[in-house]
């Protein structure tokens, strides 16, 4: 799992019937320090929106998983809204 930041929505006019009804939401990639350490697309499960902290499950086989299919053009989902990080603690 990685920490992203939502920093906004793709739009596709064509893509894969498996998208429809669901929001494709562009993320920073979030290291230790809070820094942006790349970027990836993930489908959103939560109603996650723009400056949200996000959990994001980035494996394809969990992925599909969370939709119930065995195939199909999915590899990362947003599964939850981060309210804290404190690497203090361990």
């Amino acid at each position: 799992m990685k920490v992203g930041l939502v920093a906004g929505s793709v739009v596709s006019t064509i893509s894969h019937p498996f998208f429809d009804g669901k929001r494709l939401l562009l993320c920073d990639l979030l290291d230790t320090q809070g820094a942006a350490a790349g970027y990836t697309i993930a489908v959103d499960r939560v109603d996650a929106g723009v400056g949200d902290t996000v959990l994001i499950l980035d494996e394809g086989s969990s992925a599909r998983q969370l939709f119930g299919v065995e195939t199909g053009p999915v590899r990362a989902v947003i599964i939850g809204i981060v309210d804290e990080v404190d690497l203090a603690s361990g």
